[in-house]
């Protein structure tokens, strides 16, 4: 059998591996529809990223490296696109989408992050995708770095909680629906109580409207002053930067003389250069926001807020976020006790059921589960104990979505003839899982990565997308220039040896 006929068999076998495994879901229980949502949202991101080569992290590499702005031009259409549709949904309360709390906290986080993604050769998504292409640095970044290095990031104690200020200690402490030993111990549990859930949270169309938002305000609020015209703008930088010159050049030699319409015309070059990466980037956006109401739509049939209350009804009562409590003796208060609204999410019965495209949080949960069977209790801090819960793996809905991408990713390389399972070799093994665990820190006290931290929330009027994604940037530039001097002092020392 050739190799084209058998990666498109291999194809046919996993999408209905996926057939299956959904059928089998929904015989079980209705309620797993929920969960079956999410595996094919995730499948369909996992196909259109890999056609489109769509990666944040390649995005910046080729700007900064090789200055070709295809990737780059491809995300802010995307964005665009997902932005008009969040608007509409907001528009009629069909939206899952909450804002982050606002702080400078964003940009560090988001600096971190982008040194990171280019150190592991792609972001939170791209390393999703490329394990699909069969990546070993990916799966190293992924199992290493985004899911065990955040599950022990976020319980780390010891010499961590020395370094937690003060008025965070205090802040903490203060909240007496919390027990004390989250308050009084574990530097990222005061980090969220004490520092993080005590910012304010934003939406464009919120500030616009007073408070009380109708649809106008989420179009041109959230969609065109924090998502289109900051879009615009960039194209439009990327073109002076980077797509002018060449274009300007041809433009003249046929024309002679240059005005606004040829510098329109180059705009429209830069963006239709690569065709395959800007339709995605459409595809995206709209497929995004269609996620967005498959779930609301899915929370409205069950009459729920949150998967957790659905695993409640089906018994799996103990892989919710309130399970914590079991783990402490002392702590007697009931559910309706530790419940608290923190932005749109409730604590205390939920997992963690973003409702929308997100990366990193479900890794953690992964990672989490891992050290709990080797014995580590992950349900003694807040991120897993209050918020986001550890359920079981094939309970997961947002863990699904992560394999959906991986699966939809590797259903398109097969059909391309791309996949090629790649095991790392020398660096390679340390820059995926130094990459990964940057890009796990970096994640963490976001609340987000790439995809949670900037792109929907950019898109979706939270300026916080803005912030995180600056300092993304900002990281990335940092990365290409340390891979640059890296790669100039290998080669030199090679030459010298020669």
């Amino acid at each position: 059998m050739d190799e084209e006929r058998r990666n498109t068999m291999w194809a046919f076998i996993i999408t209905g591996a996926l057939i299956l495994i959904s059928l089998l879901y929904y015989s079980v229980n209705i309620y797993y529809i929920y969960l079956i949502v999410y595996i094919w949202f995730g499948f369909a991101y996992g196909m259109m990223l890999q056609y489109g080569r769509f990666c944040f992290a390649s995005a910046s590499r080729d700007l900064f490296a090789a200055g070709v702005p295809r990737m780059a031009v491809g995300i802010m259409i995307a964005l665009i696109f997902f932005s008009l549709v969040q608007a509409f949904l907001a528009s009629v309360n069909m939206s899952t989408f909450h804002p982050a709390p606002f702080g400078i906290h964003m940009l560090i986080a988001g600096t971190i992050f982008g040194i990171g993604m280019v150190l592991a050769g792609g972001c939170a998504s791209g390393s999703l995708y490329k394990i699909g292409e069969g990546n070993g640095t990916s799966i190293l970044a992924v199992i290493f770095g985004l899911s065990l290095g955040q599950a022990i990031f976020v319980d780390l104690g010891g010499v961590f909680d020395k370094l937690v200020p003060q008025s965070w200690a205090e802040s903490a402490r203060a909240k007496a629906w919390i027990p004390s030993y989250i308050t009084q111990s574990g530097w990222f549990d005061q980090y969220l109580v004490g520092y993080v859930w005590n910012k304010p949270q934003y939406t464009i169309a919120k500030l616009i409207s007073g408070g009380h938002p109708k649809a106008i305000h989420y179009f041109i609020g959230n969609s065109f002053i924090n998502a289109i015209l900051p879009a615009v703008i960039i194209l439009v930088l990327v073109y002076i930067k980077w797509a002018r010159k060449g274009f300007i050049k041809k433009r003249r030699k046929q024309k002679g003389t240059i005005g606004l319409g040829d510098e329109l015309a180059g705009i429209w070059a830069m963006i239709t250069a690569s065709k395959r990466t800007s339709l995605m980037g459409v595809l995206i956006g709209i497929t995004a926001g269609i996620h967005i109401l498959a779930i609301k739509a899915m929370q409205v049939k069950f009459g729920v807020n949150n998967f957790g209350q659905l695993l409640t009804r089906m018994g799996h009562g103990l892989d919710f976020s309130a399970r914590a409590k079991l783990y402490d003796p002392s702590f007697t208060a009931t559910l309706s006790n530790i419940k608290k609204i923190v932005g749109d999410v409730t604590v205390g019965n939920t997992v963690f059921d973003p409702g929308y495209w997100y990366i990193t949080s479900q890794e953690a949960q992964f990672g989490a589960w891992i050290l709990e069977k080797l014995g580590w209790n992950m349900h003694d801090n807040m991120f897993f104990g209050y918020v986001n819960g550890v359920p079981e793996l094939w309970r997961n809905p947002a863990l699904w979505m992560s394999l959906g991408i991986i699966f939809g990713s590797m259903v398109m390389a097969r059909l391309q003839n791309e996949f090629r399972f790649k095991w790392p070799k020398g660096e390679l093994y340390v820059w995926g899982i130094l990459g990964g665990l940057l890009m796990g820190f970096g994640s963490r006290p976001s609340l987000g990565c790439n995809i949670g931290a900037f792109f929907i929330r950019a898109s979706g009027g939270d300026p916080n997308g803005w912030v995180y994604g600056t300092g993304m940037v900002l990281g990335a530039f940092i990365g290409v220039k340390f891979f640059n001097w890296w790669t100039e002092r290998k080669m030199a020392k090679e030459m010298e040896e020669f």
